[in-house]
């Protein structure tokens, strides 16, 4: 009775050693897959996506199958532009679970920034069906619309998205786009001013001081343009086009020697573009740079023979020159170019 009763104690006893026991090890081999895994999701969370994909790589080996650690890899690399990484992290998610909704939602972000615009849809409208209020995918499915020029559908669901998050500032930035894109430069302005009171100095959107400051000129608010361009500038003193816009600003307010500085540095950026020296010659010519004035708008003609505003241009300049003549027939040339201005000043300066 005695054996028999040891043997039976010596059967539990090994079974709660060979699986009581490993049960317990594998349960802290698990904590430990989810204590990576949720440091990496801190990690995302910071904006720090290079330093998470190490952990989120060890607590998929110590669980092959841990979906969330695929999709937040995959978003990681997707932040850190390894696309074919996590195009990869995605397949295999999808393939644990076909139909997860991160897995497809990163699919389709993944999709859009490699510009593969028609499986981006499709991809998002398929995890639209399984979540319709996630912000960040309307947000792309915003974009995407802006993309295809689609604009009032653009808007539609930027408003759509807000009305869920009224501080999301991706789509209040997106809005901005998408009203400059529609002419609505009033708008384009006053929503933009709602994204700025909310954005983070630490990380200022510069693209959207360029789209305001682009609103501004149109609306004629040419001083706050030019406050937008000295910011956008700070960050990118080498973008020619936004010397171009700055100095263009300038001249409307009267700041014509510091217009021509502008002008000056987008020649030295290339030399070979006719607005710049058309620009610089009208700033010239309002300092009464004559002589210079014509030189640079002659260059501007050399380079593009058919340039309307040019010709305008250099006849305002030769009419304070005293040189009628010679603007009446730079104007009858803008005219046969097209531009609406000249057959006005024609009519004024030149039939008598």
């Amino acid at each position: 009775m005695n054996g028999i009763f040891r043997l039976i104690l010596g059967i539990m006893m090994c079974f709660l050693w060979c699986f009581g026991f490993s049960q317990a090890d594998t349960s802290k081999t698990k904590n430990i897959g989810l204590d990576f895994y949720k440091n990496a999701c801190h990690l995302i969370d910071s904006a720090k996506f290079k330093e998470a994909i190490p952990l989120l790589k060890k607590a998929i080996k110590i669980n092959p199958e841990y979906l969330e650690a695929y999709n937040k890899m995959a978003l990681a690399k997707i932040k850190n532009h390894d696309y074919k990484g996590a195009e990869k992290d995605l397949q295999t998610a999808l393939k644990l679970v076909p139909d997860n909704y991160e897995s497809l939602k990163n699919m389709g972000i993944l999709y859009y920034e490699t510009k593969k615009f028609k499986e981006a849809k499709a991809t998002l409208d398929s995890a639209s069906i399984l979540n319709t209020e996630d912000v960040e995918l309307i947000y792309y499915q915003a974009k995407l619309m802006y993309d295809g020029k689609a604009y009032k559908s653009a808007l539609d669901v930027c408003v759509r998205g807000l009305d869920l998050n009224p501080r999301n500032l991706d789509i209040l930035f997106l809005r901005g786009e998408v009203r400059f894109a529609m002419k609505d430069y009033a708008y384009c302005v006053r929503e933009l001013n709602e994204a700025f009171k909310i954005m983070p100095a630490t990380n200022p959107n510069y693209n959207a001081y360029k789209t305001r400051a682009k609103a501004r000129f149109e609306i004629k608010d040419y001083k706050n343009a030019i406050n937008d361009w000295n910011v956008y500038l700070e960050a990118f003193p080498e973008e020619e086009t936004a010397l171009v816009a700055r100095g263009a600003c300038k001249i409307e307010v009267a700041e014509y020697t510091n217009a021509i500085i502008d002008f000056d540095e987008a020649i030295k950026l290339n030399p070979k573009n006719p607005v710049s020296y058309n620009y610089r010659g009208v700033a010239k010519g309002e300092n009464k740079q004559f002589v210079e004035a014509l030189k640079d708008f002659d260059y501007s003609i050399k380079l593009k023979y058919n340039y309307a505003e040019a010709f305008v241009n250099r006849a305002a300049v030769k009419f304070a020159s005293k040189d009628k003549r010679g603007a009446c027939e730079d104007l009858n040339k803008a005219d046969s170019l097209g531009d609406d201005m000249a057959i006005q000043l024609i009519e004024t300066y030149c039939k008598h």
